[in-house]
């Protein structure tokens, strides 16, 4: 039973007419041979009974093979082409050499180009990748430099005595770092109690009021 399973690309379609027309299609290092023009209504005909291949991808075969720079390479001006079974027939033209060369040409610097682009493409990636990676270090902020404590002058004041003190006098008591303003609303006989501004009332020893 005959492989009827259709051709899926170009390179099967080469390969299979390289092996049904040999002395015409050439593959690997064997030199490929200028074809004859219009050989693919030929070809088309030959093949109108294969239900591997279509028209379609006939033509697309045959493109491919015809631009390879293999093929570009032979043909060469006095160089005769060939048909189906190999036989020679007219000469490669001027013209057709000409277009051929500057085909290869095209094609190659195409293809160099694109290298070239790959490699650079790779070589940066490379770089990239050896490149130490940045660390975003969040930024501290700044405190605030601490406010200037203003210390009162205590100079003009003196260390208060029972017998100094009187009711509704104003004094400042010694409480922590500063001294706070109060009045005295009350006069004992070994403590002294203040109001301080604030409104709280304390119960110091006359030594720690000043005057």
């Amino acid at each position: 039973m005959e492989n009827t399973e259709k051709f899926t690309n170009n390179k099967q379609i080469i390969a299979f007419l390289t092996e049904q027309f040999p002395l015409c299609f050439t593959a690997g290092s064997v030199d490929a041979k200028p074809l004859k023009i219009g050989l693919f209504q030929e070809l088309a005909t030959r093949l109108s009974e294969e239900p591997r291949v279509s028209k379609t991808q006939l033509r697309g075969a045959l493109r491919q093979y015809t631009l390879s720079w293999r093929y570009l390479h032979c043909i060469k001006q006095s160089v005769k082409r060939v048909d189906l079974e190999g036989v020679e027939g007219d000469e490669v033209s001027a013209e057709h050499a000409e277009h051929a060369l500057k085909t290869l040409k095209e094609s190659k610097e195409k293809a160099f180009a694109n290298k070239k682009k790959e490699s650079n493409t790779t070589n940066n990636e490379e770089k990239a990748k050896r490149a130490p990676k940045k660390v975003n270090v969040p930024s501290r902020n700044k405190k605030p430099a601490p406010k200037k404590e203003i210390v009162e002058d205590l100079s003009k004041y003196k260390e208060a005595t029972h017998s100094e003190l009187s009711l509704n006098q104003g004094v400042k008591v010694l409480l922590g770092k500063a001294p706070v303003s109060g009045v005295v609303v009350e006069i004992m006989k070994d403590d002294v109690q203040v109001q301080l501004n604030s409104g709280m009332t304390v119960k110091v020893k006359a030594k720690h009021l000043i005057v």
